[in-house]
This record gives C-alpha cells, sequence and structure tokens, in this order.
C-alpha cells in the first residue's frame, strides 16, 4: 500500500470529484505535500484527519480477545508461559496470524515473511492499512534444512529431490519461502516424496524429525540442539510481533513485554541458539490511525 496518495486516489477515497481535491489542498483542509510539481497527500495523515472529522457518539471497539497468533516460536512461547501474561496462543502460520489480527479475532499476531525489501512490514500494511497495529521486532532467527538424526547427502534444496520431508501448512511464512527455494532449484512437490499430513508448528516439524518419520525439513536451528537434529542454516529471518495499539498498553502484553527485556528471557535465547536479540524492542510500523 502506497504511502501517499495521489490526488484521483485521494478523491476515490474521499468520492469526491478531482476539482474538490484541489480545492481541498488549495484552502489547506486537507493534509498534502508538493513534489516535483504534483499534489501528494500522506494516506497517514489523511486516515486521521478524517477521525478527527467524525461526529456522533464515540462507538467502543469490541474487547480483543487474549490471544497471540501467528507463528510458533519457542523462545516466544516460553516468553508466554513464563512472564505470567495469560495470553493464549493459536498458532496456525504468519498469514492466518495476520487474518486473525485483521478480523480482531486476535490481540497480536507473530510474524516472519520474507520481502524483497525485509520482513512482515509490506505484508503487515497490505492486511491492515494504518490501522493503529505495533510491530515491534523480538529477534533475528536462523532457518534452514533441520536433518533427521543419521541423514546424509542433503547439504542443501537441491538435494532434497526424492528425499523424505516433512512440509508446513500454506498459511506459515516458512512453507511459502520453502515453496520459492525449490522453485529456484527446479524443484517441485512431485519432486519431494513428502509426508502426507503436513506439521502445523516449527515444534511438530522437529518432532517428525526427531522420530525419524522423514529425512528433512525446513525449520528453525533453535530446535536443533532440543531434539538432536543436524541444522543446514540458509536464512535468517526478523520475527516480529504484530499488536493491536490498544492491547500493546493492557498489563497482559506488558507483562510479556518487560518479560522480553529481562535477563531470564536473553538466557534462554543463547541456551537454545540461532537467535540474536540485538534488535529486540525496534518499532518497524506504528500505524497511525485510530
Amino acid at each position: 500500500m502506497a504511502e501517499y496518495l495521489t490526488t484521483r486516489e485521494l478523491a476515490d477515497l474521499l468520492r469526491i470529484g478531482e476539482r474538490k481535491a484541489y480545492d481541498l489542498a488549495s484552502s489547506g483542509e486537507i493534509p498534502c505535500v508538493r513534489a516535483m510539481g504534483k499534489l501528494l497527500f500522506p494516506r497517514a495523515e489523511v486516515v486521521a484527519w478524517l477521525n478527527a472529522s467524525r461526529s456522533g457518539p464515540q462507538v467502543a471497539d469490541p474487547p480483543l480477545p487474549p490471544i497471540v497468533a501467528g507463528s510458533h516460536d519457542p523462545l516466544l512461547d516460553w516468553a508466554l508461559r513464563e512472564s505470567g501474561s495469560g495470553l493464549a496462543t493459536y498458532y496456525d502460520g504468519s498469514f492466518d496470524g495476520l487474518e486473525r489480527l485483521k478480523s480482531r479475532s486476535a490481540q497480536a499476531a507473530a510474524l516472519h515473511i520474507h520481502e524483497d525489501d525485509g520482513f512482515n512490514t509490506r505484508a503487515l500494511r497490505d492486511a491492515l492499512g494504518e490501522a493503529p497495529v505495533v510491530l515491534i521486532e523480538i529477534a533475528s532467527r536462523q532457518r534452514g534444512l533441520l536433518l533427521a538424526p543419521g541423514t546424509k547427502g542433503i547439504s542443501g534444496f537441491a538435494d532434497l529431490k526424492n528425499r523424505q520431508v516433512v512440509l508446513r501448512q500454506h498459511s506459515a511464512a516458512s512453507q511459502r519461502l520453502f515453496e520459492a527455494q525449490l522453485a529456484t532449484h527446479g524443484l517441485t512437490h512431485d519432486d519431494l516424496a513428502a509426508l502426507p499430513a503436513c506439521a502445523r508448528t516449527e515444534e511438530e516439524l522437529a518432532i517428525a524429525l526427531h522420530d525419524s518419520k522423514a529425512e528433512a525439513g525446513f525449520g528453525l536451528g533453535a530446535l536443533a540442539g532440543l531434539y538432536g537434529l543436524d541444522f543446514v542454516s540458509t536464512h535468517e529471518e526478523r520475527f516480529d510481533l504484530a499488536i493491536w495499539r490498544r492491547a500493546f498498553f493492557e498489563p497482559p502484553m506488558q507483562n510479556l513485554i518487560t518479560f522480553l527485556r529481562s535477563n531470564r528471557f536473553a538466557t534462554r535465547a543463547e541456551e537454545l541458539g540461532g537467535y540474536d536479540l540485538t534488535g529486540l524492542g525496534q518499532i518497524h510500523h506504528n500505524g497511525a490511525s485510530g
């Protein structure tokens, strides 16, 4: 979603003619900038201007359920319990988490969506625009090929042809990245001996490999040591938590955020391995409207 609106896009948004849009800009009634002889309108400021212009009674938003949806992560899952946050979880992948965040059936979603110019931000804006959602970094993680004990001859994606592989569901960002990597190496699902059932979480994938139900899977390096697996690192990804702003300041989420900054959390991340907390707490998006 573009950060700036053209005059035509503004007119379409407000359902007015372009001439009226020019008049609003000329009179200074609506936020705008002039660049290269053109009028541009900051989307976030236009939304804020619209909200400030509303009349009538203020209708309270329905309460947000105390649920964190999105991608499963063993470190965050541990922190949700240890912090005493009281937040429940519903893990079914980053893209499912975005949908639940949008429908307000969750107050937060854990995301690790790989984008051409970074992580998560564009997907969040595409799903929710400039809604009052905060995107806060949790960690940088190592992702790659997890290998069952004793597996030989797999050092990269090209080696997966005809090998037994455990997959994730399509709503998982890791599965979509995995499919893109297969395509890059000239492979499709038909070239794999994939298990009939997918793993719904990162831990389910690791357990399947630990039990030698498959030879390889695309998962987190942090789970290799826990389940006695070999690991071939292929990607580093940013793992974020997208949170509705009004939930961000409520005690359950504040308990979690406080715990994430604790020494206990840092120690646990080091014990698991595969995490870098250098960017912990950095805000990568802060929705303007609300």
